[in-house]
């Protein structure tokens, strides 16, 4: 049963969302959006400019439906950009990147401090211990940590990361936590970049999200929540097998897409085994963009176009998004998006949409920011009571 405090907290969040959504609204705008009472809303309101969640920019602004208040004016109100709390780190293959962040997300991913990921645990903690003194000089009220691979998030460890293998097994919640002296909240990255993507563009709340890198994974976005079956396994569309494919994978496989489609896998393609050369990825986007999508590039993006088909008919969904190094490929988007509609079941009755978009990581932390601190969720039971 909801207890007053449940009321209290899923009310708390409904401000949080509505205001996350809009922008910018008035109480009263907030009011209608929620369905709250005035009354009801400008309480929640009050607290969170309180806890410094909302700000109150003091803005008159022309409002159809003022609150029934005498004296006093309908105002604009945000999500707080202002005050710095929380600490991002991105955990990459290749580099790890640290930035403070407000309540309010960023609209675009713009880090403080990057550095090379070290080659060990302990390397790469002295790392992130420099860079988050650059970046928030006080202790932060949180540690927000973007992590590849398989990921327990509740349990704060990669239980498997086939390009970071010494990540595997770390308590990530204990280390860094003590490192930093906060708390420590961990998710996966692929499921990060979708919350990311959801904020940036809220009216699009069911979509797969694919990301292209050092490896290839997926999240599933549905209603506007990222899908998190029982298994702490999130899309891993990399390590699908493609039939013919003979490569082994990093994860113990052989033939996974991963070994197609990675940035590697990708340079080693268009140049004919021959990779980066001295040119480094440059050189390779510079060849696509000369020669086209040649045959072997282009049954590597069929293979991935028809792992995407594969992932939508399960999922029901018919809207696919793109982040990485594909899209930094002219044509290949298109191959791919080719792919998937030759796949989906769903182009027999409808439009199936592909799109390449930027990442927008930050974005993603700051939800998780929202989701588990700020105005977390009440737990199903307390819904349903609701």
């Amino acid at each position: 049963m909801a207890t007053p405090n449940d009321l209290r907290q899923m009310n708390r969040r409904r401000i949080v969302l509505a205001t996350l959504r809009a922008g910018a609204a008035s109480r009263s705008q907030l009011a209608q959006q929620t369905g709250l009472s005035q009354p009801t809303a400008g309480k929640i309101v009050d607290e969170l400019i309180a806890d410094r969640v909302l700000t109150d920019h003091g803005e008159p602004i022309a409002d159809p439906a003022p609150p029934p208040r005498l004296g006093r004016p309908s105002h604009m109100l945000r999500l707080d950009g202002g005050r710095l709390r929380f600490l991002a780190i991105h955990l990459g293959v290749v580099h790890t990147r640290v930035a403070a962040l407000a309540v309010a997300p960023r609209l675009s991913d713009v880090w403080s401090q990057i550095t090379p990921t070290a080659g060990n645990f302990k390397d790469w903690l002295g790392n992130v211990r420099r860079m988050a003194a650059a970046a928030l000089p006080r202790r932060p009220e949180a540690v927000l940590i973007s992590v590849p691979g398989v990921v327990d998030e509740s349990a704060g460890r990669s239980l498997l990361s086939s390009n970071l293998r010494w990540i595997e097994g770390v308590d990530l919640l204990a280390e860094v936590g003590r490192a930093l002296n906060a708390p420590v909240h961990v998710v996966q990255e692929c499921a990060c970049l979708a919350m990311g993507q959801h904020i940036i563009d809220p009216a699009s709340p069911n979509f797969l999200h694919v990301d292209f890198g050092t490896g290839v994974g997926g999240a599933a976005m549905i209603g506007g929540t990222v899908y998190r079956g029982p298994l702490p396994l999130a899309s891993e569309l990399g390590h699908t097998p493609v039939a013919g494919n003979v490569r082994k994978c990093g994860c113990g496989g052989t033939g996974c897409l991963e070994t197609m489609v990675s940035r590697d896998a990708l340079a080693m393609v268009v140049t004919g085994g021959r990779g980066y050369g001295s040119g480094g990825w440059q050189a390779t986007v510079d060849r696509v963009t000369r020669h086209g999508v040649g045959s072997a590039l282009g049954e590597s993006l069929d293979a991935a176009g028809l792992v995407i088909a594969g992932a939508i008919n399960m999922m029901g969904l018919n809207r696919v998004v793109l982040t990485g190094s594909v899209t930094e490929l002219p044509g290949t988007v298109e191959r791919i998006a080719s792919a998937v509609r030759a796949g989906a079941m769903w182009e027999r009755f409808g439009e199936i949409d592909v799109r390449a978009v930027p990442r927008h990581r930050l974005a993603g932390l700051a939800m998780v920011a929202i989701d588990r601190l700020i105005a977390p969720p009440v737990d199903d039971r307390a819904d349903a009571a609701r």
